[in-house]
């Protein structure tokens, strides 16, 4: 694993509590983003975890670049920050990371996210999640007493969904064949 983080006392905590794992190892440290780009491609890590406000190129860019490395595609990016903001969560997975996780997560919650991108599973914070769930809720047109009916189609409309879901293409609804 390679972690990335301006903090040298951060980078020192990360490789301590993975190092102490018998299934991971830190391979690399970066201090900045560009730093972190030259590593992965050399390195060629499993995981990266990720800060990201850092110098020179911050982790988002640092995160695009790599994700978008078509060499690095079994490496797998983790985004560890201490910013808890919906705009991070989203641009960080439109540039290829594979989770989300804030700084003030415990160490256990730390390894277990690790090891969950490591098999190639998607993680983000659960208070991200709760987040993300209920914005989704809100924006969801339910049909509920008191509110308009749904449209209920024509006759037509109707028997093409019926045909539909009886499996039968448009041939064979035109020749009446079942």
């Amino acid at each position: 694993m390679l972690t990335a983080d301006d903090q040298a006392m951060v980078r020192g905590g990360l490789r301590l509590i993975v190092n102490t794992q018998n299934d991971m190892q830190v391979v690399g440290e970066a201090s900045d983003g560009r730093e972190a780009v030259e590593l992965a491609r050399r390195l060629r890590p499993d995981v990266v975890l990720m800060d990201i406000r850092m110098p020179h190129l911050d982790g988002l860019e640092a995160t695009r670049q790599l994700g978008s490395d078509q060499t690095l595609a079994a490496t797998r990016l983790l985004i560890l920050t201490t910013f808890d903001l919906d705009a991070y969560v989203y641009e960080a997975l439109r540039a290829g990371a594979s989770g989300f996780l804030l700084k003030d997560a415990p160490p256990e919650q730390l390894v277990d996210a690790i090891r969950t991108v490591a098999r190639g599973d998607a993680l983000l914070a659960p208070s991200i999640t709760r987040r993300l769930i209920e914005r989704f809720l809100r924006q969801l047109v339910l049909a509920s007493p008191g509110s308009k009916p749904l449209h209920q189609g024509t006759a037509r409309e109707r028997k093409v969904l019926e045909l539909i879901a009886h499996g039968l293409s448009n041939a064979r609804s035109r020749c009446g064949c079942t």
